[in-house]
Order: structure tokens, then sequence, then C-alpha cells
């Protein structure tokens, strides 16, 4: 495992740059798949936050793909050959507002890799942080954490989670269905099989059901605030601890801190356990 880490760690470093203009229909889909009825977004419109998800979208071919749908390793990513790849979470900063019509571009860095071992056996976290600006002025700033594991062992349960608080002062009650799923990951341009392939979900990764996506929580909860609080988040930092599964009713909730400064955010399964924790600063 050290002899496989050190090889891994020779893309920390490893950079790239891609470009690509805020257009108005993935902003308007991404509405319309969160049930919100904004009005039709139009140049010069600042988007929400956790909309620059959607665009520099990998466009790998289909025989580029590997068996979970994912674009196969190597490349800018180190080529971990753990099985199973999952988005762990991450840090981010909006600094300045991005529009209908901005040309924007995006700049990538491995930061760091490193290994662990858990309960489900071996894991390998690869940090990334991607900057992206608008006419020449850094608009935000975020570092990604992707976690690979190992394949699912027949038979062994998701692991128990941790108990949510069950109130909430924001508090929203939703289902990610089969429709949402599909929707987001078109808009997304992602071909993980786990959130489609209800057979490649039970048979191969062990789980129950299609997994709700880590972006789509994290837009939910920003969203969240959006709907509860005018101000623009400043700074968000979240991180997964379960999986959210699509035919089971799940909540997300809000509870702004006294002084109004910051919220803490989560999204919490069928069971009233923790999926997405986050807390987002003003």
């Amino acid at each position: 495992m050290e002899n496989d880490l050190q090889q891994l760690r020779r893309w920390i470093g490893n950079k790239e740059s891609h470009r690509d203009t805020v257009t108005a229909f993935p902003v308007a889909a991404l509405a319309a798949t969160l049930d919100r009825r904004d009005p039709p977004p139009k140049t010069g419109d600042v988007i929400p936050h956790s909309a620059h998800w959607l665009y520099f979208l990998e466009t790998a071919p289909n025989a580029e793909l590997g068996h979970d749908g994912h674009p196969k390793r190597g490349g800018f990513l180190p080529p971990v050959t753990l099985p199973r790849r999952m988005w762990a979470g991450g840090r981010i900063e909006f600094r300045s507002p991005l529009r209908i019509g901005d040309a924007i571009r995006r700049d990538s860095e491995i930061l760091s890799v490193d290994a662990k071992s858990g309960s489900s056996g071996r894991l390998v976290f690869v940090t990334v942080r991607h900057t992206i600006s608008a006419n020449d002025t850094v608009a935000i700033v975020e570092e990604h954490d992707i976690v690979y594991r190992e394949a699912a062992k027949k038979g062994t349960p998701p692991p128990a989670g941790k108990p949510a608080p069950q109130a909430a002062a924001w508090r929203r009650e939703l289902q990610a269905n089969e429709a949402v799923l599909f929707r987001y990951s078109a808009l997304i341009f992602n071909a993980h099989r786990i959130h489609y392939d209800i057979d490649y979900c039970r048979d191969e990764e062990g789980y129950p059901g299609l997994i709700v996506h880590g972006p789509l929580q994290t837009t939910l909860l920003l969203d969240l605030c959006r709907r509860h609080d005018p101000r623009p988040v400043r700074k968000l930092d979240y991180r997964a601890t379960h999986p959210v599964f699509h035919q089971e009713t799940f909540s997300v909730n809000g509870q702004p801190a006294a002084d109004g400064s910051s919220v803490e955010l989560w999204t919490a399964n069928a069971a009233g356990c923790y999926a997405m924790r986050g807390t987002a600063t003003y």
C-alpha cells in the first residue's frame, strides 16, 4: 500500500485548465430540478451558488468510460485502483458572483493524495483545488475531496449513521426519485451508474437503492439558505457521512447561529441520520 501511495503522490501538483461560458439553460434546468419557479435567467443575471458545477463538464467518449461509468483512471487524476469513487466533501469560497454571459476559466491542481484504513477497508483521498475566474477576477476557490474505496462485500449493509437533530429552524422534506436523479446526472453529464442503474447498485455496490448525488445534496443545502436568507453565502465547508437512497424521504435542514453569521446545514435520511453536513458562513 505504501509503494502504491508513493506512486500516486507523483500526481500532486498536476494541473489543468478549462474555459467555458455561463449560459442560461443549465441554470433554468437546475431550477426546475430543485422545484423552483424562478423567472427565466437572462444575460447579466447572477447564477445561484453551486451552479458553477454545471460548467466545465468532462466529455470523455463512451469508449473511455470505466465499468462504473466514470472516466477511466489516469490523466489529470491519479490512477487509483480502488473501484468505488465517491464525492466526499469540500470547501468553497464564493468571492464574487458569476453571471449569465460571463466567459469563465477553471484552473485545477491536485493538492494531496492520502491513504487510510477504515471499517470498510482501504481508502484513498484525493483533494483537488479549482480556481474559477471571470473577467480576470477570481470568483470561486474550491477544494474538492474525492474518496476511493474497496469493492463492497456482498451482504454487508451500509454502516449505521449518526443521529441528526430532529428539529431545525429551516427544514424541507423531499424525495429524490428516478426522474430527479436522471435530470441532475444529465445536468452535470455524470454517467456514474450508482445514480441510475439499480441492478448495478444492488449487485455490485451493495446498496439497496440509487444514490442521491453528493453535489445534489450540497446544492439543496445552499438552496435552503437561498430560500430563507437573501444574503449570499461566502463560504461553505461540507462533507458526506452517509448515503441517501432514491426511495426514501429525506430532509434538508438549517440551524442559523444566534448572531446570524453562519448556519449549520445537514441532510438527514429517512432514519433521521446525518447524510451531508456543512457550515455556511455569510
